[in-house]
């Protein structure tokens, strides 16, 4: 295994357990205080609205397009560019009385006595039920992966290591979610599907450190330690391994978070999110929690059975 350094010494992540599990808890309640209090801030693909997609022949000041838009007062009307400074998208929430084309026209109309350059590529109308809809496949989706991974982590190790990765994997969900909510970003199905790829995500780096844990319990020169420094020594060992695969993924959800636009924003915001949680959560929570479970060595070594022979 590629390695940029080899650390000599274990470093006792153990002997920090609780007070990392106590700062996950309270991480945790102020994301779920969040998520209640506020509420997250759902996107015209789960509300329902109209989404205008505008062009202009050359660069525009977005801060003057809001103050245009605002004007209508058409509610929490949103201005983001696509890509470049030149194509516009308003996203407008549902009015009563008024029609998708009204709405449009109205944007358009207004927009128009300032920069006549202006016209409309593309109107898109989402009704309410098509909102209600995507939120139900949505949490569908979330619990159906949720699943997975229990079947998945109970299968492949003991209950205790099961359990412990379904807590942390949940922890960095919440997490993520609690950002939305305390900041009222947009929650849309881009946003959404980070939060599925983040699970994915978390599970692998739990199954790989976990891994190691087993590895070490049933390692002949293993068996003089006790259980946090088997731990700590399985950590240790995967560090290399954590900063190769988890910088070179972050170096590239920065880039989409830095370059990718308005349209790639959220997916790499809740990406970002959930890739530091995420190996905070593997180390620093699902590990504890294997030694609040109370996980021994009896428990990855199971008895070897002595065959009686048949008294003739």
């Amino acid at each position: 295994m590629i390695e940029f350094f080899h650390v000599k010494r274990d470093i006792p992540f153990m002997s920090y357990g609780k007070i990392t599990t106590a700062i996950s808890l309270v991480t945790f309640l102020l994301a779920v205080f969040f998520l209640v209090h506020k509420g997250l801030n759902l996107g015209v693909e789960f509300t329902g609205g109209t989404v205008v997609e505008l062009q202009y022949s050359q660069s525009v000041d977005l801060n003057q397009v809001r103050t245009k838009v605002d004007a209508l007062k058409y509610g929490d009307a949103q201005v983001q560019a696509l890509g470049t400074t030149r194509d516009i998208m308003v996203r407008l929430p549902n009015i009563k009385g008024k029609t998708s084309a009204q709405l449009s026209n109205d944007v358009l109309d207004t927009l128009k006595q300032e920069r006549p350059d202006v016209q409309i590529r593309k109107v898109e109308f989402i009704g309410p039920s098509v909102g209600d809809e995507l939120v139900s496949h949505g949490l569908t989706a979330i619990t159906l992966v949720c699943l997975g991974i229990i079947v998945y982590l109970s299968v492949r190790f003991e209950w205790r290591f099961a359990v412990s990765a379904i807590i942390a994997n949940m922890h960095d969900v919440i997490i993520i979610l609690g950002f939305f909510a305390f900041f009222q970003w947009e929650f849309t199905l881009t946003v959404l599907a980070a939060v599925l790829a983040v699970l994915g995500y978390s599970v692998n780096e739990s199954v790989v450190v976990f891994d190691r844990i087993r590895e070490n319990f049933r390692k002949p020169n293993m068996r003089g330690r006790d259980v946090p420094q088997i731990i700590d020594n399985a950590i240790t060992a995967t560090m290399s391994r954590t900063i190769i695969t988890h910088g070179s993924t972050e170096v590239m959800v920065l880039s989409m978070l830095i370059f990718g636009g308005a349209a790639l924003h959220g997916f790499a915001t809740a990406l970002t999110i959930g890739i530091l949680f995420g190996i905070y959560s593997s180390v620093l929570v699902a590990s504890p929690l294997l030694l609040m479970f109370g996980v021994t060595r009896e428990n990855m070594i199971k008895p070897v059975k002595v065959k009686q022979e048949a008294v003739v």
